[in-house]
C-alpha cells in the first residue's frame, strides 16, 4: 500500500488527520482511492507543503467527482478555469460561522478541497466539528426524534432566496452506514411544517451540541496546505481574527448527491 510510504498523525479524537510524506500532484489513481478510505475514517484531512498548480488541483478533485462552482460567488478566474474558485480576504473570513457548504441545494456539495497560497502569519484557523459523533452522543429518545424530522435549508442570508430545499435531519452514509446531524445555523431555518419561532429552541441546541469543542479540530494555516473535508459529516468555521493580512487560496468543489435517509 502506498500509505506505508506516508505518515499519518490524528489532530484530534473523533475527527482530523494530517498527512506527510505524500506529493498530491503525483499521486496515482490507487493513491487517491487511499486517501478516500483516509477521509472517510478522519472526515477532514491536512496535507502540508502542497503547492498545486490550478490543472493539478482540478485534477486531484475530478477523481473524487464531478466538480461544481459556487452558485452564489463569482469568480473573475472562472473563465480560464470554472471548476476552481479564489478565495480572497484581507479584513477576515467571509464565512465567519459554522455552516456546511451549499446545503440549500437539493444535491449538497460532497467534498471540498482547499489550497491555500498565501495567510497570515497568526489568525485565520479554520476549524472543524464532527456531526456523527455530535448524533451519537444525543439521548436515544433525541436520535429517535431527529430520525423523523426535515429540515428547511434557505439560501436567504446569503441574498439568495430563490435557493431553498428540504432535506432530512438526519443523513445516512451510504459508503460508512453512519449516521450524521444535517443541520448548520446558516441555512437550517426551521424545521419542516414548523414555524422557524417553533423550531428555534431544538436548533439552538442542536446547533450549540454539534460544536462542542471534544468534537472539534482546528487547523493552523501555512502557504501549501492543502485541506478537504466530507461535507456530509462535518460542519466548518473560518476564524475572523486577522485585519490587513492576505488570506489567499484556490477551492475545487466536489458535487453531491440528495442525502440518504
Amino acid at each position: 500500500m502506498a500509505s506505508e510510504n506516508w505518515q499519518i498523525r490524528r489532530l484530534g479524537t473523533v475527527l482530523g488527520a494530517e498527512v506527510t510524506g505524500v506529493v498530491l500532484a503525483e499521486t496515482s489513481d490507487a493513491e487517491k482511492a487511499e486517501i478516500r478510505s483516509l477521509l472517510h475514517a478522519n472526515k477532514v484531512l491536512f496535507f502540508p507543503g502542497q503547492f498545486m498548480s490550478a490543472p493539478d488541483h482540478i485534477a486531484f478533485g475530478r477523481f473524487f467527482g464531478q466538480l461544481e462552482g459556487h452558485p452564489n460567488l463569482k469568480d473573475a478566474n472562472a473563465v480560464e478555469h470554472p471548476e476552481l474558485f479564489r478565495l480572497v480576504a484581507s479584513t477576515g473570513g467571509i464565512a465567519d460561522e459554522w455552516h456546511t457548504d451549499l446545503t440549500f441545494q437539493e444535491q449538497p456539495a460532497l467534498m471540498s478541497i482547499l489550497n491555500m497560497k498565501q495567510c497570515p502569519e497568526v489568525g485565520g484557523d479554520t476549524m472543524w466539528c464532527d456531526l456523527v459523533a455530535a448524533y451519537e452522543k444525543l439521548s436515544p429518545p433525541l436520535q429517535d426524534l431527529c430520525d423523523g424530522l426535515s429540515a428547511l435549508h434557505d439560501a436567504h442570508p446569503h441574498n439568495r432566496p430563490d435557493r431553498m430545499t428540504i432535506h432530512p435531519m438526519i443523513r445516512h452514509d451510504p459508503e460508512t452506514g453512519r449516521k450524521a446531524l444535517f443541520i448548520h445555523p446558516v441555512y437550517a431555518i426551521r424545521f419542516e411544517d414548523m414555524t422557524e419561532r417553533e423550531s428555534r429552541p431544538m436548533l439552538d441546541f442542536l446547533n450549540d451540541h454539534a460544536t462542542r469543542v471534544e468534537f472539534t479540530c482546528r487547523v493552523r494555516w501555512q502557504p501549501g496546505t492543502l485541506t478537504m473535508w466530507d461535507n456530509r459529516c462535518v460542519q466548518h468555521n473560518a476564524m475572523n481574527d486577522y485585519d490587513g493580512f492576505s488570506r489567499r487560496l484556490h477551492r475545487t468543489t466536489v458535487a453531491g448527491a440528495v442525502p440518504s435517509i
